[in-house]
């Protein structure tokens, strides 16, 4: 029996049971199911010794200052860093501090960035029009470039930033053969991946040899539209550094933030496998549609790089993408986006509810750097939500029928 005993905390946890249990020590709980909302900007030093202290760990946990943190933060980057096995994490006011932060923390004038074109756009955007004006170059590569990556990488190349999968477009990366080739040539190199639509938890980019995650927590963390957040979780080599330039530059959240967002860590994977599973329905229904030219979902087999995502993730979320085979004219597209009763028209994604946006083709090509092969249909961004699948279905049934 005792050995029984053994293997059972040997054995690392199941996700469902580290969601449950990641940042949830009493020291964080007093005693409570969750872990205190501690607000303060002060932190109150009982002695000379107590302050000499906490300014010798303040990068470690110790109670210091508002800025570095409360029981409240230190409880959330903690479960953070269990989840997707880093150093430090992090903590952003929202998904667009959290890159940008990142990559200034590791860039400087003369360096050059290498994102992948199918980046989520504001990521794109301050790359080239806030570094820019820094002196740090941006250049492009296709997602699916592989191994050829190194072909791209430049003498100044710091950080190669991915995003798998794109932006949109869906595309999934071989990140192994990205991660490989980009040490091969520039062993140096920060690799940062922008993680959001695995929610740092189907696919653990640290355990594929990158060095930081990132992702808009505000989407799959929180999981309910109702907050704003960042996270970066890092490796040891990348930690330090990252931390105290995103102290230096003064990123935080708010603790009722950080509390919110731990809360939603608990039901992250039960929310998770229903996105899935409703996401899956709803794409193979729209697959079968005679409007529909492809479906943009990694689970499915006609999304690009579909064979990555099946070998590297261990699960999808409900975020995907469908390409009409006609480019809507602008009063066709108003009438098909304006008469949904479940989906609704919004920025962002990852709550309970369902979403649609639309993009036309020279839209998309717009925010693809270098890109050859531009779209000729209508491009239909979907949120699947917890709704009941079959009431989605029927909804978007009702739209591809206005523009029949």
């Amino acid at each position: 029996m005792a050995s029984h005993d053994n293997n059972a905390r040997d054995r690392a946890p199941h996700l469902d049971t580290a969601l449950v249990n990641a940042g949830r020590r009493k020291h964080f709980t007093h005693g409570a199911v969750n872990s205190v909302i501690q607000r303060a900007s002060s932190l109150v030093f009982d002695s000379v010794a107590d302050k000499r202290n906490a300014t010798a760990g303040r990068a470690s946990g110790e109670l210091f200052y508002g800025r570095r943190g409360t029981l409240t933060h230190f409880s959330l980057q903690e479960a953070m860093c269990e989840l997707e096995g880093g150093a430090g994490c992090a903590l952003f006011p929202c998904g667009a501090a959290a890159v940008a932060n990142s990559i200034l923390a590791f860039v400087e004038q003369g360096d050059n960035v290498l994102m992948t074109n199918t980046a989520y756009e504001p990521s794109q955007d301050f790359c080239s029009k806030i570094l820019a004006k820094l002196g740090v170059t941006t250049s492009w590569f296709d997602p699916l470039i592989g191994s050829d990556i190194a072909d791209k990488i430049q003498p100044n190349t710091r950080v190669v930033f991915l995003e798998s999968p794109g932006s949109i477009t869906m595309e999934v990366h071989d990140i192994p053969a990205l991660v490989a080739a980009i040490r091969a040539k520039a062993p140096e190199a920060i690799i940062m991946m922008d993680n959001t639509w695995a929610a740092g938890v189907l696919f653990r980019a640290l355990d594929f040899g990158v060095d930081i995650s990132i992702q808009a927590g505000t989407k799959y963390l929180v999981g309910h539209s109702d907050a704003m957040i960042g996270t970066a979780v890092s490796n040891a080599r990348c930690w330090d550094q990252l931390r105290e330039n995103a102290y230096l530059m003064g990123q935080m959240v708010d603790a009722d933030t950080a509390y919110v967002t731990s809360r939603g860590l608990r039901t992250l994977g039960v929310r998770l496998r229903q996105h899935q599973q409703s996401s899956i329905a709803v794409a193979q229904w729209l697959a079968a549609q005679p409007q529909v030219a492809r479906v943009n979902h990694p689970a499915l087999p006609g999304c690009p790089g579909h064979e990555f995502w099946k070998r590297d993730f261990t699960g999808s979320s409900g975020l995907f993408s469908f390409i009409l085979k006609q480019r809507l004219t602008d009063r066709q597209l108003a009438h098909f986006l304006d008469n949904f009763t479940l989906f609704s028209m919004a920025y962002s994604w990852g709550g309970f509810e369902s979403l649609i946006l639309a993009n036309q083709p020279e839209e998309i090509a717009a925010i693809r750097p270098g890109c050859q092969t531009p779209l000729e249909g209508t491009l239909v961004r979907l949120h699947i939500g917890l709704e009941n699948t079959d009431d989605l279905i029927a909804d978007l049934a009702a739209g591809l029928a206005r523009i029949a």
